[in-house]
């Protein structure tokens, strides 16, 4: 891979290359990107989507949207960081081609910013319950009729592959959804293969995947663009990481580490005994002794500690990919940047605590037991009325039912496999709020 190629400000629909050096530095593609990420209606229902703690209203507790707008700060750092870098070791990506170093930063904060956007509601429990209706649930009735990796896609629902879509799907009018340059595009797909062959190898990019069956020639276009390697067979679909993913998925691991971890703290279900000796061994190094004995109240010495914690980790994440970068553009580099990182046991002895303290704590389980039901009584009303629709099987039930489906999700599709996956995608993007205030009208307990 090379850098010119990945850094391409191409977008969907477009007959000409777009050169960088050409480009209104007022007005940067790369920069549109984020723009149009965070002016969607996808983004702002992330402001009542879970991220640890679900239905939460308690006022300092993260939800999708606080964590993405994070987690796009500290991609920016380390984009730019790696920039500055990228263009010191190859000038001719600035001097020919007018590439600078906040290019990086831009494209690694756009993808950042969506990361979470194809995210259903109720936190990844969302993602399971929509898998669960159709593995072991009334969706089991469909499996015959679709091909393997059609009812992979459904079985093991993913946010990355919805987020791709949601970024990039035609709708009537709108081609090419929301037009992101494929760059970011390319930082934005962490796990670049379909759901079939699942988790073929421990390269980190076959963890998960990336794109859903109806989205395969468009994800095919992009990579090839970007020139990302190829490295299923023929019949399989799936390539090497664009290397600011490896970025993205950095700065996601840095905040939910120590931010998931801080919301723990602040609710209470970490002690700050607990919480002050984990988080100093991973900053004891670069701790001001006098300013943190000055702080007073628990929330700012949290504070501190949490601001502390994830400058070191941007640093270290930079200093993993920089001494990497060659195997990376390679397609040799099967982890991630936290999976090499010098604090690595310290990171994994606070997820560990998270997950006992945090994530299996009673008030998560409720709530995860709460989405659970809301989203299997969604999927199963609004399947049965669009398909019954589509069938020409139509009763003044469903009528009612589909009346009260958002204009946008109404359109007519012709396959059961897309019909399956719109309901699906409709309901991912619902906020808490309104996935449960939907369950509430349709069983009358509201």
């Amino acid at each position: 891979m090379n850098w010119e190629q990945l850094l391409s400000l191409k977008r969907q629909g477009d007959t000409a290359k777009r050169l960088r050096k050409e480009q209104d530095d007022t007005r940067l593609g790369f920069e549109v990107d984020y723009d149009r990420i965070i002016f969607s209606a996808a983004f702002r229902s992330l402001q009542d989507k879970t991220q640890v703690i679900p239905l939460s209203k308690t006022d300092f507790v993260h939800t999708r949207l606080t964590h993405s707008l994070e987690v796009s700060v500290v991609g920016r750092s380390l984009g730019r960081l790696v920039g500055k870098k990228i263009i010191e070791k190859y000038p001719y990506l600035q001097e020919v081609h007018g590439f600078h170093m906040n290019d990086f930063g831009a494209i690694v904060a756009a993808a950042s910013l969506a990361h979470d956007i194809g995210n259903p509601p109720f936190g990844h429990s969302g993602e399971k319950a929509i898998g669960e209706y159709f593995s072991i649930g009334p969706g089991l009735q469909f499996k015959e009729q679709l091909t393997a990796k059609q009812w992979q896609d459904l079985i093991d629902f993913e946010g990355n592959a919805n987020g791709f879509s949601v970024l990039t799907a035609n709708r009537p009018g709108i081609e090419g959804g929301l037009r992101i340059s494929y760059a970011t595009l390319g930082a934005f797909m962490k796990y670049p293969k379909e759901s079939l062959p699942k988790k073929p190898t421990k390269n980190i990019s076959d963890k998960k995947y990336g794109f859903f069956q109806a989205d395969k020639e468009f994800f095919q276009e992009v990579a090839a663009d970007l020139g990302l390697i190829r490295n299923k067979s023929a019949e399989d679909i799936g390539f090497e990481r664009h290397p600011l993913a490896y970025l993205v998925e950095a700065a996601d691991d840095i905040c939910y580490t120590i931010i998931d971890f801080e919301d723990g703290i602040n609710l209470g279900l970490v002690s700050e005994d607990y919480a002050l000796e984990y988080l100093i061994k991973l900053v004891q190094g670069n701790i001001d002794t006098d300013k943190y004995k000055s702080l007073e109240t628990r929330e700012d010495r949290i504070s501190y500690l949490r601001a502390l914690a994830i400058n070191t980790l941007i640093n270290d994440a930079v200093r993993v990919f920089l001494e990497n970068e060659e195997a990376i553009l390679q397609g040799k580099f099967p982890y991630a940047l936290t999976d090499k990182s010098k604090y690595k046991a310290q990171m994994d002895d606070i997820i560990a605590l998270s997950v006992q303290k945090i994530y299996r704590s009673r008030e998560v389980i409720d709530k995860e037991l709460k989405g659970y039901q809301i989203i299997h009584t969604l999927l199963d009303k609004f399947i049965t009325a669009y398909n019954n629709r589509a069938e020409g099987k139509t009763t003044q039930y469903d009528k009612l039912l589909l009346q009260i489906l958002p204009e946008k999700h109404l359109i007519e599709k012709e396959s059961l496999y897309d019909r399956l996956l719109h309901i699906c995608h409709f309901i991912s993007l619902l906020t808490d709020g309104n996935a449960l205030l939907y369950y509430q009208n349709i069983t009358g307990l509201k």
